[in-house]
Parts: C-alpha cells; structure tokens; sequence
C-alpha cells in the first residue's frame, strides 16, 4: 500500500509537465497568428487613414491655404535644422505671432498706441512699420496684392500699422498675419473727428489747416446740429458708417449700411483677430496684448502710466469738441444704429477675453443704450457714392464718452 502511494506521485510528476508543455505550445502557435493578422489590418486601416488625411489636406490647400493645424504646429516649432534637432535643447517658451498687423480705425487711438509702439520697438528689437498713407483706405485688387506682399517681406518680428481696411491674405495665397484693433463708442469717434478736422489737437500745430486747406470758413464753423438734422454729407451715411468697413473688409459691399457687412465684420473678427479693443477701457486693452503679445507690448502699462509719457499723449486731445443736443444725438445714433451692434458686440468679446484671462477690472456703462434709440420722424438718407476719406492720421490720446 505504501509503495503504491509513493510511486503514483512520482509517476503523476513525471507525465504532466510534459502535456502542459504540448498544451503550452499549442496555445502559443494559435495566438501568435491572431497579433500578425491584427497589426496587419490595423497597419492598412493606418494607411488608408493617412491617404484621406494627405488628400484632404492637398484638396484644401489648393483650394483654402494651408491647413490651420499645419500652421499651427509650424508656428509652434518655427524654423527647425538639424542642428536645432540635435544641439542643445532650446528654451521652452511660449509661440507668439511674428507678423502682426494694426489696422488702426480713425479717432480711437491709434496714435497713443503708435507712440507707444515706437517706444516699445526700440525696447523689444522688433521692426516698427507705420504707413505713412492716412486717406486710402479701400484698395483695387493689385493695390491689395502689392500691399500684403510688400507686408510680407517685412523681416520679422515685425508690426505693420496703417489705416486700411482689413485685407484678405489667404484669398491670394499668402500667409495669413494676426490682426488688432481698438475701436470707441461710434458717436465719440465721429464728435472727435468732426472737430479735429475743423480745430486740430492741443499741440498748437495748426495740422487742421494743413490737412484741410481748402475748407472755407462757413464750412469750418458749421454748427453739428446744423449739420446732422439737416442732413449735409459729412454727417450722414455713408460718411458715419465708418467702423464696420475696417473689419469688413475690401469688398465694395463692405461700404454700404446693412446687415451684410456688419455680418462680415462679425465673422472677420472671430476668425483673424486676436484682440480687438475699446478705448473706453485702454489699461485693459494694453494689459491684454501685454499678455497675448508679450514679444511686443512688454512693459507697455509702465510706460504709459509715466509721466512723461503723460504729458505727451494729453497734447494729442481735441480741441472745441462739444455735445450736441439731444435731438441731434438721437437721429445720429439712429443712422449709426450697425455701427453701435458692432460696437456692443466688439464690447462683448472684449469683456469674455477679460474674463478669460483673469482680469478683473470695472467696466464702464457704455455712453448710449440701446433705449437712446427713439423712432424719429427724420428720415436717414440713402447711402452716397463717396470717394473722399475723411480719415486723420492723428488720433485722440484719452478717450471721451458724451452722456446726454
């Protein structure tokens, strides 16, 4: 009894690593077809994959530019070589956009940001370009052509500012630039240039005389409200419809009061630039770029708080600019009523960037709410074909909000 108990173990002991291993073995030949034919299928799944993605993409570059991702990921990873692949580790910092274009609108600020600009060039090493054409706003097909390439060819970093109206870079190929603005409340912008034109700035330069030698006197005393409810060119439309076209663009439609162009500007806004601006809220717009742009508008809050920077930019204000009565203001916020949607709408995404980032700061009324608007028996006029600009190339320091 004893033997056969000792012996049945040493038999069972013997028999069995020999069929787990033939069972083992089989096994392991079954499953290693299964990752073979699952890495093969997952391999022409891949391909097919990367075909459509490289098709897509050709298609849409022939047809659209180049793909936002590509640009993106190029922007990030700038201009790699060997060496950069295979020499030290470069300093992670942050990607910013090395073409930047201020398309500035008349009368809200532009110059306090220009002066700033120019500090702040000399200060960050990037190259400064202000047009010096202030009255050509809307350009024909090769002057739009010529303008973006010799834009371009700016070596960068670079920031080009001039007033025009926005340009379409990828309708002709070329390399798209971040866009900023900064707009104001549309009455202010239209007070502040109606006198500058008149009665110049605070610097004493008799620029108005220059800039408008031929205006005669009954013109350059002409009373706002004379001009406004009797409805003279300079302040109807297309005169007053002045703000949306910048953001609109070159279209010829883009000039006429409506739906459309204020729909394109809309569009334009959320998809080509990076910020746009209220003067009303200046520090802020300034913080934001310094943030969103920090290559460029580093330290600009410092030097615009200092003093001597202060007293510079009080010299640019406005000078004999006064409120016109109620009256007038209601049938002039009646003909600009597209240009105070685009406005709340600018004031609006301006306010979500603010809350985005962090910043919290008091945000002031805006100078007229939408109950300013009163059904009137005037009139607003049908557009005029209008090729004379009235835009300036010298622009109000402060800003200055009119309350009836």
């Amino acid at each position: 009894m004893m033997k056969n108990f000792s012996s049945s173990p040493l038999h069972s002991n013997s028999q069995t690593p020999n069929h787990i291993r033939e069972r083992n073995n089989r096994k392991y030949s079954l499953l290693s077809t299964i990752p073979l034919r699952f890495s093969l299928r997952g391999y022409g799944f891949c391909m097919a994959t990367l075909f459509l993605f490289c098709f897509g993409s050709l298609f849409y570059q022939l047809n659209g530019g180049p793909p936002k991702i590509l640009l993106d990921i190029r922007q990030y990873l700038g201009e790699s070589t060997y060496l950069d692949d295979h020499g030290p580790p470069a300093p992670r910092v942050l990607p910013f956009p090395s073409q930047v274009v201020y398309n500035r609108v008349g009368k809200c600020g532009s110059r306090t940001v220009v002066i700033l600009l120019r500090l702040l060039a000399e200060k960050h090493q990037f190259n400064l370009v202000s047009s010096d054409i202030h009255n050509k706003t809307r350009l024909t097909k090769h002057e739009q052509v010529d303008l973006m390439k010799n834009i371009s060819n700016i070596p960068q970093p670079f920031l080009y500012t001039r007033h025009v109206h926005f340009l379409n870079f990828t309708r002709f190929r070329i390399e798209q630039p971040v866009y900023i603005n900064i707009i104001r409340d549309p009455i202010n912008r239209f007070l502040s240039n109606y006198f500058f034109r008149r009665f110049g700035d605070w610097r004493g330069e008799q620029n108005h005389l220059i800039r408008t030698p031929g205006m005669k006197d009954d013109e350059r005393y002409l009373d706002i409200n004379v001009c406004i409810l009797e409805n003279y060119p300079e302040c109807s439309n297309p005169r007053v419809f002045y703000i949306i076209p910048y953001f609109c663009g070159q279209h010829p439609q883009c000039r006429e009061p409506g739906v459309w162009a204020l729909e394109r500007a809309k569009q334009n806004v959320l998809e080509n630039y990076l910020l746009v601006g209220i003067l009303e809220e200046l520090e802020d717009v300034l913080l934001l770029l310094e943030r969103l742009l920090p290559h460029y508008f580093t330290g600009v809050l410092n030097i615009y708080k200092s003093p001597d920077y202060r007293k510079m930019g009080n010299m640019t204000g406005t000078v004999r600019k006064h409120t016109p009565t109620l009256e007038a203001l209601q049938v002039l916020y009646h003909r600009m009523r597209y240009e105070y949607e685009f406005y709340n709408f600018i004031r609006d995404q301006f306010h979500l960037t603010k809350k985005k980032i962090g910043l919290k700061s008091v945000s002031q009324p805006p100078a007229y709410s939408p109950a300013f608007l009163r059904e009137l028996a005037l009139r607003t006029p049908e557009p005029l074909d209008e090729d004379e600009e009235l835009d300036t190339d010298l622009e109000d320091a402060n800003s200055w909000l009119v309350h009836p």
